[in-house]
C-alpha cells in the first residue's frame, strides 16, 4: 500500500554501473553469443552476454550454456533465467526478450565472483561463435496429447514424441495461451490449479536452434473436487503502527465489527532479515502486542510485507529460497494462516527479476506451508492491470506460484469516478485471470481482490462512504475475495479537504469506512 502522504523510511537504492556494449556480434549466419566484463574490480567484475540474430529468420527463444572455471562462480543475474549444476550454467531468456528479429540482438547480465570467463558457450546448441544458424526446420507437432490423471490442484499429461531433422530437446506444456512448464519427455504433471475447475492444454515442440513447433491436438481436463477453503481475512483493512496516529485496535474491532486487519508493513532490518517497518522486532513489541489483542478479541491478522516506500526484502533477499525463508520467519513468529505482499514502486513491481523472486518465493511458501493463503497487492489503470500487472498475472501463472488472491489498489490512478472505476479495473483483472488461468468468470472473480484509500486519495481522488457501500455490495455479489482499505488509520474525520495520515479528508463519522468493510 502506497505511503506518499509524508516521507516515513528512508528508501534505498541500488546503483548498477552503466553496461558497455561488447564487440559487434559476428555478421556470420546463425545466432552468436557474445561475452564482455562491463566491470572488473580483480576479485569480481560484472558482464554482459549479448544474444546476436544474424538470420535467417527470428528466434523465439534463446537458451546459452557455458562452463564457469575453478575459483569462479555467477552471482545475481537479471533479464534471464539462470540455473547452475556445479561449474555449468544454462541462461533463457525471459517471456519479455525471447523474441530476437533478423539483425536484432537481446542481453542479460550478472554479476560473478573471481577472475575468470566462461569456456564451452552454447547459444541454442550451437557455438556462441555462430555458424550453427542453418537449421530452419520446425519438428513436428506432439501427437496425442491425453489427459493421464488428475487431482484436487493437478493434471498429468502425455503426448507422442516429435520428429525433427535435428532432435527435439524440450516440450513446452500451455495452459490456455499460458506456457506453465517445459519438459524433455513426453510426459509432465501441471501442478498449482483449482479444485473443481475444468483446464484446456496444449503442447509444443522445440529443437536446439529454437525452431517450435505447432500445437498438439488440445485436451480439457476437469480437478478433482477438493478442499478449497474461502479465503481468509477476506474484509481486513490496513493497520499501520508506525504511522498516522494509530488506534488501538481491540477499540476498533468493538465499535466496528472487523475481524480482520491487514497490519503494515513487514520490511528488510539489513539484508535478508525481517522487522515491523524495517526496525521493529517481530516478537516483544507494539505489533506484536496488537497481534494478541486483536486475537485475544476473536479476530486475527493478516501481516503485508512491502508497499510503496522502505527497504524491502524483494530485492535484498538474494534468491527466491531466502525471500521464502524471510516470510517463513514471519509466519512461524505469527502461526499466519495468510501473508500479503503489497508489491510496488521501481524496486519490486516494475522490475522483472524481483517479481520473479517474489512469485517463486510464494511458490515454495505455498510448498512448505500447506492450507496457508497466498494474496498480492498492486497498482493497477482504471481499465485493469497495467504492463507490469499483466506481467505478474503471467509470470503467477507460468510458474505455477498458486496465488491465491490478486489484489487491485484503485486509487492514485488517474480516476474522475472511483466507482466506476474501480469496478473497470476489478473487471479487468478478472478477465485477465481468466485467460491466463482458463478459469470461469465465477471462478476468476474468487480470486480478485480490492483495496481501496478511503476519503481523498494522494491525487485527490474522491471515494464516500456511499461509494465505499457501493463497492462493497458489488464486490460481494460477484464472490470477490478481497475487499481492504489504505487505512484504518484515516478513518477519521476532522480534516476536510486535507490529504492526511491520521484522517480522510472528507465529512465521516469515525470509523465508518470500516464499519463498512466489516459487512464484505
Amino acid at each position: 500500500m502506497p505511503i506518499r502522504l509524508t516521507t516515513l523510511l528512508a528508501a534505498s537504492a541500488l546503483t548498477i554501473g552503466s553496461l558497455v556494449v561488447g564487440p559487434a556480434a559476428s555478421a556470420a549466419p546463425g545466432v552468436t553469443a557474445t561475452f564482455a566484463k562491463t566491470q572488473d574490480w580483480g576479485t569480481g567484475f560484472e558482464a554482459k552476454f549479448t544474444v546476436a540474430n544474424g538470420g535467417p529468420g527470428a528466434i523465439t527463444s534463446w537458451r546459452v550454456e557455458f562452463d564457469l572455471p575453478a575459483g569462479t562462480a555467477l552471482g545475481s543475474y537479471w533479464d534471464a533465467l539462470v540455473t547452475r549444476t556445479g561449474d555449468h550454467y544454462v541462461a533463457t531468456n525471459r517471456e519479455y526478450n525471447g523474441t530476437v528479429g533478423v539483425n536484432a540482438s537481446a542481453s542479460f547480465g550478472f554479476v560473478g565472483t573471481g577472475s575468470g570467463a566462461p569456456l564451452n558457450c552454447t547459444v541454442n546448441g550451437n557455438p556462441c561463435t555462430g555458424g550453427g544458424g542453418g537449421d530452419t526446420t520446425a519438428p513436428s507437432a506432439p501427437g496425442a496429447l491425453r489427459v493421464t490423471g488428475t487431482t484436487s490442484n493437478s493434471v498429468s499429461l502425455a503426448w507422442t514424441a516429435s520428429t525433427d531433422n535435428v532432435g527435439v530437446t524440450a516440450y513446452d506444456v500451455h495452459r490456455g495461451t499460458a506456457a506453465v512448464t517445459t519438459v524433455t519427455g513426453t510426459t509432465a504433471t501441471v501442478t498449482g490449479l483449482t479444485a473443481s475447475t475444468a483446464y484446456t492444454f496444449t503442447v509444443r515442440a522445440r529443437d536446439a536452434a529454437s525452431n517450435t513447433s505447432g500445437p498438439s491436438n488440445q485436451v480439457s481436463a476437469t480437478t478433482q473436487p477438493g478442499t478449497n477453503p474461502p479465503p481468509i481475512g477476506r474484509g481486513a483493512p490496513y493497520l499501520f503502527l508506525g504511522w498516522g496516529n494509530p488506534p488501538a485496535p481491540a477499540t476498533i474491532m468493538s465499535a466496528t465489527g472487523v475481524k480482520w486487519f491487514t497490519m503494515a508493513f513487514v520490511l528488510s532490518s539489513g539484508g535478508c532479515t525481517p522487522a515491523w517497518d524495517g526496525n521493529r522486532p517481530l516478537t516483544g513489541g507494539v505489533d506484536a502486542q496488537a497481534i494478541q489483542q486483536i486475537r485475544a478479541a476473536g479476530g486475527d491478522v493478516v501481516p503485508s510485507f512491502g508497499g510503496w516506500s522502505g527497504n524491502k526484502l524483494g530485492p535484498n533477499c538474494s534468491t527466491p529460497q531466502a525471500l521464502a525463508g524471510a516470510y517463513q520467519q514471519v509466519i512461524d513468529a505469527y502461526g499466519l494462516k495468510a501473508i500479503d505482499i503489497d508489491i510496488e514502486n521501481t524496486d519490486e513491481f516494475e522490475n522483472a527479476t524481483v517479481q520473479d523472486r517474489v512469485l517463486e518465493a510464494l511458490k515454495i511458501v505455498k510448498q512448505n506451508n500447506p492450507g496457508i493463503q497466498t494474496i498480492i497487492t498492486f497498482g493497477t489503470a482504471t481499465t485493469g492491470p497495467n504492463f507490469w500487472g499483466n506481467r505478474l498475472v503471467e509470470r503467477a501463472g507460468a510458474i505455477g506460484a498458486g496465488i491465491d488472491v490478486f489484489t487491485i489498489m484503485p486509487f492514485d490512478f488517474g480516476s474522475s469516478d472511483i466507482g466506476a472505476d474501480t469496478i473497470n479495473a476489478a473487471t479487468g483483472l478478472k478477465n485477465k485471470l481468466k485467460t491466463t488461468f482458463g478459469w470461469s468468470d465465477a471462478e476468476a472473480f474468487r480470486h480478485v481482490g480490492i483495496s481501496g484509500m478511503n476519503g481523498l486519495s494522494d491525487q485527490r481522488e474522491l471515494t464516500t462512504a456511499e461509494t465505499w457501500t457501493r463497492l462493497r455490495d458489488w464486490s460481494k455479489a460477484n464472490g470477490l475475495a478481497r475487499f481492504a482499505f489504505w487505512a484504518v488509520n484515516r478513518d477519521r474525520g476532522g480534516c476536510d479537504g486535507q490529504v492526511s495520515s491520521q484522517c480522510s479528508g472528507i465529512p465521516q463519522a469515525d470509523w465508518e469506512f470500516t464499519r463498512i468493510t466489516a459487512g464484505f
